[in-house]
């Protein structure tokens, strides 16, 4: 066993799952590190809940292995695993109270210790002094403190959560995001979490895998995942909408809809089709008194072509500008000191640092 097999903690090795003839994992293999937030993130139906449940025991594969602590799991009923699990669904019991709630799955310990117990994750998750609470009194997030409670409570050697805060509203979602991240780290407990909201996934986790039709396209930390990502699915579901069709020329020039722009690219062949990804930061405005060359500056560093701003739409932090140009139409972020009057014609000026490139 190599030095790297031996410090995994989970290992999942070539998955694969179908439901009623149609494929939902195909071939997923990662390893996770113990004391990691791993989070599973791509839109609905992309696989990532059926990986979960797949862990967890709820579903059996197709093929594959999933080994925990180099322990094949496929013979391990679910209740014998010692994972947590926390969905968006409450899930609480109306009929008891706060307290209740929390020790239900330690009705085998003393009384007094599983007490204890509940008032240590009460306490944990900010709810000290709720146990004799009704439920029913609660609001969402009070709820959703008391679901993880819960899951917390029995000890698991990994949480499992499934878009956990779904169901709440945005303002709540951000506090409850960043509390779960430090409660998992605070008590040095693995995690899995399942969202389709990049935003948690960037809040939460250590580590991002992006799905796609039951495929993994990218596993990267959550920096690395925004300012790189690895394929145009993954820069149009992080919400990147300028994604030009180019050919690369060669000598670090490639062909755009709006002429030839000076953007180095490794791994590509002279007269090769790719896709450019322009960040929506890669942009400023310059007064357009006359039409602007390929590259209007004199050190290279930028390249400019005119275009005409037709929307501008306020965001709060910046403004969302669209301009268009050669009959396309590129979107950037634009702080708000600094946006030019709908209608008017500007050189548009971008950065070839924030320009990426896609091989097909």
């Amino acid at each position: 066993m190599s030095e790297s097999e031996a410090g995994t903690f989970l290992q999942i090795i070539q998955l694969h799952k179908s439901f009623d003839g149609q494929p939902a994992l195909i071939d997923i293999s990662l390893t996770m590190p113990e004391g990691q937030i791993l989070c599973l993130l791509g839109p609905s139906g992309c696989g990532k809940t059926t990986l979960l449940r797949l862990i967890a025991g709820l579903e059996r594969p197709d093929a594959g292995h999933i080994l925990f602590e180099h322990q094949d799991m496929l013979a391990v009923p679910p209740h014998r695993r010692n994972f947590g699990l926390m969905f968006q669904e409450f899930a609480l019991f109306p009929h008891k109270n706060v307290g209740q709630n929390v020790i239900f799955g330690l009705e085998m310990q003393q009384a007094e210790a599983s007490e204890a117990k509940g008032r240590e994750m009460l306490e944990l998750v900010g709810l000290a002094g709720f146990e004799e609470r009704d439920v029913n009194s609660l609001s969402g997030g009070e709820r959703q403190r008391v679901a993880l409670a819960r899951s917390l409570a029995p000890e698991p050697r990994l949480l499992m959560l499934d878009e956990p805060l779904g169901a709440l509203d945005r303002a709540l979602r951000e506090r409850l995001m960043l509390e779960i991240r430090q409660i998992l780290k605070t008590i040095g407990l693995s995690g899995i979490y399942v969202t389709h909201d990049q935003t948690e996934a960037f809040a939460v986790a250590d580590r991002v895998i992006v799905m796609n039709r039951g495929r993994i396209e990218q596993d990267s930390p959550p920096e690395t995942l925004y300012r790189q990502p690895a394929t145009p699915f993954v820069a149009r579901f992080l919400g990147f909408s300028n994604l030009l069709d180019v050919t690369y020329l060669g000598n670090g020039q490639i062909e755009t809809p709006f002429g030839v722009w000076p953007v180095g690219a490794e791994n590509l062949a002279a007269g090769e089709r790719a896709t450019a990804l322009i960040r929506p930061e890669a942009a400023s405005f310059k007064p357009c008194q006359t039409r602007p060359g390929l590259n209007d500056s004199q050190d290279g560093s930028e390249i400019c072509f005119e275009a005409e701003l037709t929307s501008p739409v306020f965001r709060g932090r910046f403004y969302q500008v669209t301009v268009s140009a050669s009959g396309q139409s590129l979107t950037f972020e634009m702080p708000l000191a600094q946006c030019p009057q709908p209608g008017q014609n500007v050189a548009l000026c971008l950065n070839p640092a924030a320009i990426s490139l896609f091989g097909e």
